[in-house]
Parts: structure tokens; sequence; C-alpha cells
């Protein structure tokens, strides 16, 4: 088997998590300004096997596509050509910030540890990452 990688994409920085090979286990893997994304994931996809990109899809509660859709489906198609072998799939990530927030928060971290917003996206993309291993 090979890792799974999630994706919280953000119009500034993008929260990444991962899988251990064996597909159990969501971990934070960092958080990467995201005009170095693709950079950054083809690095990491020659040293780790990754078999599947989940990318968060916000949704507005009445399951239309939130605005940052727009910033999305542009770098979905960059994500597809950079790797025409690894396969996407879309994860609903509503209320992934909000739960990061609390994860943070309930982890007894400082205030001004919990303003890391790098953190919170790292936060996010683990959150995508074990729905969508719950969800399977």
């Amino acid at each position: 088997m090979a890792q799974l990688l999630a994706i919280d994409y953000g119009k500034k920085r993008t929260g990444l998590a991962v899988t251990d090979d064996l597909q159990i286990i969501a971990s934070g893997l960092t958080t990467v300004p995201t005009k170095e994304l693709i950079a950054f994931l083809k690095d990491y996809t020659q040293k780790h096997d990754v078999e599947l990109f989940l990318v968060g899809e916000p949704k507005q509660m009445n399951n239309t596509p939130s605005e940052s859709e727009a910033l999305i489906q542009p770098f979905l198609v960059k994500l597809e050509q950079a790797f025409p072998n690894i396969p996407i799939k879309r994860v609903d990530e509503r209320f992934t910030s909000k739960m990061a927030a609390k994860t943070l928060i309930d982890s007894g971290l400082k205030k001004k540890q919990r303003q890391n917003k790098a953190l919170l996206d790292e936060v996010s993309a683990t959150i995508i990452l074990q729905s969508y291993l719950y969800n399977q």
C-alpha cells in the first residue's frame, strides 16, 4: 500500500496531512505556502509512494460550493497535470476549521500557539484525512 495525502487548500497557505503506508493513521505533515505547493508535492512524491490525493471541498450549509471553490478549481487542473498517475478525490471540509480550532484548544496549547494559522491548516488537513478514512 501507499500513503494517502490530504490537502487543505488555501489562498496563502495549504495544510497537508498523510497516512502511514498501511493507511491506518492520519498525521499532520506540514503547511506550505500555496505558491510552492506543486513543487513541494513533486519533491514529496519522489521520496514517498502516494496513492491518492484528497482535496478538501468547501461547501455552504445548503450543499452548494463556497466562494473559495473558485480558487481550488485551477489548482485541481495543475495538480492533475503535474501528477497524472495519482487520482484525486474531493472530501467535504465543512466545519474542519472549527474542529481544528477546538482540537488545538483541547490539546492544551496556549492562546498564542493556537493563533498559528499554519498549525490550524495542518490540523484541518488531518481532519479531512481522518474523515475520509472513517467513511471508507
